[in-house]
């Protein structure tokens, strides 16, 4: 009785595209389904965007005198870790920053680039969570609070308000850690403009706009990607609107131009705050409410020091 021929070995359609099926043969065509495989890993993706960092790195300082490796790694590091919940990549970076870099405006320049980048890409990431209902109180709110934070930035003396928002914050969170969530049964659209007002007053006073919504956020029992969906675009918004006001208020007065030499470091931000939003994706409810108030914490203790 005749033997059927072998027949091939079965692929999954879409891993070779089908221009190049018949020129393959079936052990190239098995090479390069487990290339593939390999490359959408997870681990891959992220630790291929690593290396290509370092090599980046390693080539602006050899071509840029003035460009750091460590202030590379700070921000780096920054975005990681604030990217998990969402916000106070200011803090923890300008914590690390300023003693860094010998210009602590340049800093500050470096921070709003970066800033602004990796909350658009995590907006981006989250924009099927973004409820624009739940958002438009909080903007209103922060309309009101905005320019007079602006005004507390230009015309007071920042130490007394930023240590006040320093000792809140890691009151307030250390507090939570320690007990059991709280959600607040009674909501009213009044409460969101508060949270957004107070967020508009330390946004443009502190650069740091996100710490009383995401409290409120927290308040409301959302889930995690329902409360990122409302305080991470409020936190852009903010910062656009208030990098906006700031240079308006700086025309004419003949002070010194922003410079925009702070994009070489938006690699490491986009890169970090990536891995970082992959690391939000693996929590929990409860285990995202934990790391929310532990940078609540570093956020509070960066204006302490």
């Amino acid at each position: 009785m005749p033997q059927k021929a072998a027949s091939p070995p079965a692929y999954p359609a879409t891993s070779i595209p089908l221009a190049f099926a018949p020129s393959l043969a079936p052990r190239d065509w098995m090479l390069r389904y487990r290339l593939l495989s390999i490359c959408q890993k997870p681990s891959v993706r992220y630790g291929g965007g690593v290396a290509a960092l370092v090599f980046y790195a390693g080539v602006l300082a050899l071509k840029q005198p003035h460009f750091s490796l460590w202030a590379m790694a700070a921000i780096f590091i920054a975005a990681f870790t604030s990217s998990i919940a969402g916000f106070a990549f200011s803090a923890i970076c300008g914590a690390m920053l300023f003693h860094l870099l010998d210009d602590p405006v340049h800093v500050v320049e470096i921070m709003m680039i970066c800033s602004i980048g990796g909350q658009a890409l995590m907006v981006w990431s989250l924009r099927q969570h973004i409820s624009w209902r739940d958002l438009l109180a909080f903007v209103v709110g922060a309309g009101a609070g905005l320019p007079l934070g602006v005004y507390i930035l230009l015309h007071s003396r920042p130490a007394l308000y930023v240590h006040a928002i320093g000792v809140l914050l890691v009151l307030y969170a250390s507090f939570m850690i320690f007990r059991r969530p709280v959600v607040v049964r009674r909501q009213h659209v009044l409460w969101d403009g508060l949270a957004g007002f107070l967020g508009g007053v330390t946004g443009g006073a502190a650069a740091f706009p996100g710490a009383f919504v995401t409290i409120w956020c927290g308040f409301k029992g959302w889930s995690k990607e329902r409360q990122r969906g409302v305080y991470q675009p409020f936190i852009l918004i903010v910062q656009l609107a208030g990098l906006a006001l700031l240079a308006a208020a700086s025309l004419g007065a003949g002070g010194r131009r922003f410079d925009v030499s702070g994009i070489e470091y938006l690699p490491a931000m986009l890169i970090g705050a990536s891995c970082g939003m992959a690391c939000f994706k693996w929590l929990n409810d409860r285990q995202f409410a934990l790391s929310v108030n532990v940078l609540l914490i570093a956020s509070g203790l960066s204006f302490l020091l």
